[in-house]
């Protein structure tokens, strides 16, 4: 498969003429989100940034169908859920109906697709660990938590798609390594549609044309982001990468949801209850602003990518891969129980550096 510079141009200008348009119907139909306690923008913005890409990419494989096995059964289910997704941005629908669409298709993914998680590799340094018949549910688990966990992260402009696009560029980084360029096109191609949308969020095109993303989107690209994971590490003897290295590419939102839902939990709250407590929200606690918040998180999940693709380049060892994210986590979640200490201390300490005259003045 080779890469076509004419089809990747014709689909972001697509996918920015589409963006137009649908911020003209969002504000008919009212697909728009409005500021409360959680969430701090200004004015109604438009909810069609997932829409949007989801239209781009169904036309780009309309024209690639052969990029990855089974399209037809992945086009429809990213079409089924920019439905529920729209449905949930306009009138706010239960989590459970959410979960048990989101439960539906990874079932789909499975009986038709043939694509589960089927192993998760010598984690343990004592071998392959194949899960059998549980892989089933293991697979239906994780789907559901990859589309949350892209869902969870979408708090500030611009974060969701810096975070897909170091996931997607680590799939076409590691898909070219072993000659599989039709996976690495099809990931080089969404994060070509994403772009004009991350140029409407961030603003760079005018204040007045900014968009989001929605749960359209958030599921969308949690969604293709776990089908490619395991179509690339879960195909036996072909597998392309190692069922361990995903992790790395997905460490950020994969880390925040866990130690998130966890802290929750201890607290006596339903694990899916909105907070304030995310990654983005402790750094701007810390006094960053919201694009050095993109910048610093974006630059750790690119650290944490890059350590993934290394360890798999170099072949570590699965068993010190595994052990290395489970470290990471355990750090991370124990900074985050402590994170209002921290925060105070960081932001006293700041105070007092300052010189008087800023403090006076």
């Amino acid at each position: 498969m080779y890469f076509s510079a004419t089809d990747l141009i014709t689909l972001f200008v697509l996918s920015t003429c589409v963006l137009f348009l649908m911020r003209r119907f969002a504000r008919i139909v009212g697909l728009v989100d409005k500021p409360n306690a959680r969430k701090l923008h200004s004015g109604a913005v438009p909810l069609v940034g997932g829409i949007s890409i989801c239209i781009s990419l169904l036309y780009f494989l309309w024209d690639n169908a052969d990029l990855i096995p089974h399209t037809d059964l992945y086009s429809l289910s990213i079409l089924v859920l920019v439905i529920i997704g729209a449905l949930d941005d306009k009138f706010d629908i239960s989590y459970k109906i959410r979960f048990f669409v989101q439960a539906l298709l990874s079932i789909a993914m499975i009986v038709v697709g043939n694509i589960e998680l089927s192993t998760i590799g010598n984690i343990l340094g004592t071998g392959n660990i194949n899960l059998g018949i549980a892989g089933y549910i293991i697979t239906v688990f994780a789907v559901i938590g990859a589309i949350n966990a892209f869902n969870m992260v979408d708090g500030i402009d611009g974060l969701l798609g810096g975070l897909s696009i170091v996931t997607f560029a680590g799939i076409a980084f590691m898909m070219t390594t072993v000659n599989h360029y039709d996976l690495a096109y099809l990931s080089i191609a969404i994060i070509v549609a994403m772009t004009p949308y991350i140029l409407f969020n961030l603003g760079l095109l005018g204040r007045k044309r900014k968009v989001f993303m929605g749960d359209a989107g958030s599921m969308v690209i949690g969604f293709t982001i776990v089908w490619f994971l395991l179509l690339s590490s879960q195909t036996g003897q072909q597998a392309s990468i190692r069922p361990v290295t995903c992790l790395w590419l997905i460490a950020i939102p994969l880390m925040d949801m866990a130690a998130i839902m966890i802290r929750r939990i201890r607290r006596g709250h339903s694990p899916f209850k909105p907070d304030r407590e995310h990654l983005h929200h402790i750094f701007q606690r810390l006094g960053l602003s919201s694009k050095q918040t993109l910048l610093v998180i974006c630059g750790f999940a690119a650290l944490f990518a890059g350590f993934g693709i290394y360890g798999e380049l170099a072949e570590i060892s699965e068993s010190i891969m595994f052990a290395s994210f489970i470290l990471c986590f355990i750090l991370y979640a124990t900074l985050l129980s402590y994170v209002w200490r921290i925060t105070t201390f960081i932001r006293a300490f700041r105070k007092q550096d300052k010189p008087e005259h800023a403090l006076n003045g």
